[in-house]
């Protein structure tokens, strides 16, 4: 039976980020760019709260516009991260790195929403933004490990297509880790949150198996997507598939 999810007090919020402070004081002390990571903590802080406040409206919202314009901004927001490590970033990278989180993206949260799911409408805001959300930094992590290595590999001098391949391999790294250690080393997110919520565990099993499965798919297909691309962008005579 399911039971509320206890709230979190002020209080029992500042001392959750006592970890994240510790973290902060020993990027202070060894000088690892800590101003940045202060900063990306702050940001998270404002981000999660505002998106909080704004979730509640599109929650709401039964036009299908206001979701797929969020929908847009995600996919803009995933593809610009995504190259911010490269030292160049120019058009050609981050139209490759938007087609390929879309494409991979899109084509996974449609099959999950619509084929296992079977969300009505199908832009319910309540499955299709989280879900969305999940699949996109998914696909935004590996385009982004596959677009530095590619760079990288490339300036060891190695072929284009080998530095695909390696690319490639290195950008499923975290995910692949990630399903050698389900169950073993941690719960994931979906799980945990439905088990503290008062799901059976064994129906929370199952959504996080939908989950593990989205991600791996939506990572493989854009970090190809992406890899293929930019092959051809910089070795424009030949097919790179």
């Amino acid at each position: 039976m399911s039971t509320p999810v206890p709230s979190i007090s002020t209080t029992q919020l500042l001392i959750a980020l006592l970890p994240a402070v510790t973290a902060l004081a020993l990027l202070f002390y060894w000088r690892a760019q800590a101003n940045r990571a202060l900063y990306a903590t702050v940001r998270m802080l404002v981000q999660l709260f505002l998106i909080g406040y704004i979730l509640i409206a599109l929650f709401e919202s039964d036009r299908y516009s206001a979701i797929l314009a969020v929908l847009i901004i995600m996919l803009a927001s995933a593809s610009w991260i995504a190259v911010q490590p490269l030292a160049e970033h120019g058009s050609q990278v981050l139209f490759a790195a938007f087609i390929a989180i879309a494409v991979g993206g899109v084509s996974t949260l449609v099959l999950v929403t619509q084929g296992v799911l079977e969300v009505q409408p199908w832009f319910a805001p309540r499955y299709v933004l989280p879900l969305g959300g999940m699949i996109f930094a998914s696909a935004m992590n590996a385009v982004s490990l596959a677009a530095e290595r590619l760079e990288s590999e490339r300036d060891k001098g190695l072929a284009i297509m080998e530095s695909r391949r390696v690319a490639f391999q290195a950008s499923m790294i975290l995910m692949i880790n990630s399903f050698f250690a389900v169950g073993l080393v941690t719960l994931p997110g979906m799980m945990t949150g439905q088990v503290l919520s008062g799901v059976s565990p064994v129906v929370a099993a199952q959504y996080q198996i939908v989950v593990m499965s989205m991600l791996f798919g939506a990572s493989g297909v854009a970090s190809a997507i992406y890899l293929t691309m930019r092959a051809r962008q910089l070795t424009p005579t030949t097919t790179a598939l």
